[in-house]
């Protein structure tokens, strides 16, 4: 899920998995945080994908490769 909301300074994003809803806020767990947002600030939201599977590299004896 993202949310675009209202910050002092213009307009940010929530990236993340919606966790709560209430009458008056929404949280988003982010990254780094769970991010609770006031309702009257959000501008958009919308449902996107998951992120895809992280990558894992191969380890050779001089360090570490990419995926072939």
């Amino acid at each position: 899920m993202v949310v675009r909301y209202r910050i002092d300074d213009g307009l940010t994003d929530a990236l993340g998995y919606l966790l709560d809803t209430s009458e008056n806020s929404c949280t988003v767990r982010t990254r780094t945080s769970d991010v609770e947002i006031p309702l009257a600030m959000v501008i958009a939201a919308k449902e996107v994908p998951p992120p895809p599977p992280r990558r894992q590299g191969v380890r050779s004896a001089g360090g570490w490769l990419p995926p072939a």
